[in-house]
């Protein structure tokens, strides 16, 4: 990572999700991934460290990876959402994202929907979108090339992978993502899922069983 490249992770919510904060000293802007909860308490750490987030960036839309989102977008009104284009339906439907299941069923709508390949410049910090459908059909990892950084949301943890039987899981589809999709992501590079901890490419390409 960059020197002027500060990361952050808070676990928010009832399943722990991480929420990552990347901030541009420099700038002091600030690109925010998956907000699942408890967007108070991301908009006061932003607040405390004088961040202004520029951007969100969605790996995929389950309720643990959006329900901060509405939070931040009424502190921040700036705000951009990214999502992956094939996500647009789970975003939309309370019932593929699961929040109907707890009881507060919610939806959101990204500002810009993204196509696998495509390229971001963001708080000067450029990404690599790449869509990894499996988990759910418009999952997408987010590569910070310069900075030697994955951001895999649910799609590849430390020794494991998402689940698939969820609405639009697809097992099969997952394993071909994680194998093809990330097979150029150089062996340095960090991976920051989406739950759990850190880990490397090198060590998920040698003790991963399903990659």
């Amino acid at each position: 990572m960059r020197q002027h490249i500060m990361l952050q992770c808070k676990q928010v919510g009832n399943l722990g999700t991480n929420c990552y904060i990347l901030c541009n000293k420099d700038t002091k802007e600030a690109v925010i991934i998956d907000p699942g909860a408890e967007g108070y308490l991301i908009r006061d750490v932003l607040e405390a460290d004088g961040m202004r987030p520029v951007a969100i960036l969605l790996t995929h839309g389950h309720y643990d990876h959006i329900g901060g989102l509405q939070d931040l977008k009424a502190s921040f009104h700036s705000l951009k959402v990214y999502a992956s284009y094939e996500e647009r339906t789970i975003l939309m439907s309370d019932e593929d994202n699961l929040s109907s299941a707890l009881g507060r069923p919610y939806t959101v709508d990204a500002d810009v929907y993204l196509q696998d390949g495509e390229r971001l410049e963001l708080a000067g910090i450029h990404f690599r979108c790449i869509h990894t459908p499996g988990h759910t059909p418009g999952g997408m990892c987010f590569y910070a090339i310069e900075d030697e950084m994955l951001f895999s949301g649910d799609t590849l943890f430390a020794g494991s992978v998402g689940r698939t039987d969820f609405p639009g899981g697809d097992g099969a589809q997952l394993l071909d993502s994680i194998r093809e999709k990330l097979q150029d992501i150089p062996d340095y590079v960090k991976v920051y899922p989406g739950h759990g901890p850190s880990t490397m490419m090198e060590i998920e390409r040698a003790q991963n069983p399903y990659m």
